[in-house]
């Protein structure tokens, strides 16, 4: 029993050893357990992020930027994690949090947004709460005339981080049962309806123009509606009210709660809001309006997706290119078989659920009446969390139909194409919301292999069976309370 009692030793110091040295771990938020498993990773590079968000992680994430209030000016990293898990740290650390942006991912479903700002100094003769409402209802009279939606102030959230010297709002538009296809299409969309007050700014910015009366009475007719939008910059030059620079690949926008670094004018409800969100059985007032702030929080259930098309196209037959063209043309070959050619019409992809939406056009295979429909077309969608697809229709009395669920293909499943760049801890959070350099790169490898005299070799093992062995031949009856006693001295 000696050499069972040395075993016995040498496992309670190793105990004791890992209880005064524990392994060291990522910092890994936890929420609640109704919760589903948190993923809480910084990035050095978008790109990485994204690419971790969109393809490799399985679950529901997305892309937010984070400043540092002591990093050189524009420096930022990249988290990736779930809206509920930021909602709940974003709450628990404003100090740590309190400069994060939303990166909307190209090619997402997205909510239509403005940024709104002048300068006021220069501009003392403007009503900022009026030129938001003018914008408002002009934007909602030209969703109704291009596309037959009707909504109202009390379907835009308008936010104001404004101060002494500006005037600063966003808005964010919850549409009913509709969204633009992404940010390009919403962009394009606000140029075209703001076009007359462009084509003011840019006469105006051009000295050595000669108007002819004509001109002079178009401008007129243009100024008509939209002067209000006309403001004077630090230099005293015309301007818009509008910034149409938002509506880029990948834009970071600012958070609701938020601030720019340096500054201390965070994303607050305006006063003049009459956007009121639905409320939600477990979700509070103030987390509602962050989830509606959310310009690509949207569902891809009953959405209407609005779309203002460039000229020009790419060759999927016919329709522009998504970023995953390997899915794009495994899509092709499901819709080309029998002899019949169908093709993609056109694709939305929704990152608040991670789904690739295709509608089909001339092929109108449907599993639920098993036959092709006379008229209405299909949908196939590519679900990248569970690289899986399925057929959806565009049928009224298939609205609710949902195929089964076929495996992607490996070679385009990125879960085995993508590999995660070795940088991509270069940051952590510890448990306290601050986020530093890693000193420890490398921290992804296991911990260096303990030696035989920690874990015990060959020699132990067969000490250890004999010692077994001679327990057997020689047992007697072990009483309850021996066994107890012995579980209590090791674990003292």
């Amino acid at each position: 029993m000696s050499r069972w009692g040395d075993r016995l030793k040498k496992v309670e110091q190793l105990a004791q050893s890992f209880r005064q040295h524990p392994l060291t771990t990522r910092y890994k938020p936890r929420l609640w357990p109704c919760q589903p498993s948190s993923v809480w990773r910084l990035f050095p590079r978008q790109n990485m992020a994204i690419s971790f968000a969109a393809i490799s992680c399985k679950e529901a994430v997305h892309v937010f930027a984070l400043e540092k209030e002591e990093a050189s000016l524009g420096q930022r990293i990249y988290l990736v994690t779930s809206y509920s898990e930021l909602w709940h740290y974003y709450k628990t650390y404003p100090q740590s949090l309190m400069h994060c942006y939303e990166v909307i991912p190209e090619g997402a479903v997205c909510k239509i947004y403005f940024d709104l700002e002048f300068h006021k100094p220069s501009n003392r003769g403007s009503d900022g709460k009026s030129m938001v409402s003018l914008l408002i209802q002009y934007v909602c009279d030209k969703l109704m005339e291009v596309y037959g939606i009707k909504c109202s102030a009390k379907n835009i959230l308008n936010l104001d981080s404004s101060t002494e010297e500006k005037f600063s709002r966003h808005l964010i538009f919850i549409l009913p049962n509709a969204a633009f296809k992404d940010n390009i299409h919403a962009g394009r969309f606000i140029h075209a309806i703001l076009q007359p007050v462009i084509n003011e700014v840019k006469r105006d910015s051009s000295a050595s123009e000669t108007e002819s009366p004509e001109m002079k009475r178009q401008k007129k007719e243009e100024e008509r509606d939209l002067s209000f939008l006309l403001v004077k910059n630090k230099d005293g030059q015309k301007c818009l009210f509008v910034d149409l620079g938002v509506y880029t690949k990948n834009r970071n926008f600012r958070l609701y709660k938020s601030s720019k670094v340096g500054k201390n004018a965070a994303f607050t409800v305006a006063e003049d809001n009459e956007f009121i969100p639905k409320p939600t059985r477990g979700v509070s007032v103030e987390e509602s309006v962050f989830l509606a702030s959310l310009v690509c929080n949207v569902s891809f259930t009953g959405q209407r997706i609005l779309t203002w098309d460039a000229p020009e196209i790419s060759a999927v037959s016919g329709c522009l290119l998504s970023l995953y063209q390997e899915v794009d043309n495994f899509v092709s070959t499901l819709v080309k078989k029998d002899g019949i050619q169908g093709n993609i019409r056109r694709w939305s992809y929704f990152a608040a659920e991670q789904l690739l939406v295709y509608d089909i056009n001339k092929y109108r295979w449907c599993e639920n009446v098993g036959r092709f429909h006379k008229s209405n077309n299909i949908m196939i969608v590519v679900d990248f969390k569970e690289e899986v697809w399925y057929q959806k229709c565009h049928d009224p009395d298939c609205r609710n139909f949902r195929s089964s669920t076929y495996p992607l293909p490996q070679e385009i499943c990125v879960s085995y194409i993508l590999t995660l760049d070795e940088e991509d801890q270069a940051y952590i959070m510890d448990d306290t919301g601050n986020f530093e350099h890693s000193q420890a790169p490398n921290s992804r490898a296991c911990p260096e292999e303990e030696t035989p005299d920690a874990w015990g070799d060959e020699q132990d093992d067969r000490e250890y069976l004999e010692s077994l062995n001679d327990f057997e031949e020689n047992r007697g009856e072990i009483s309850d309370q021996l066994l107890l006693t012995c579980v209590d001295d090791g674990s003292q």
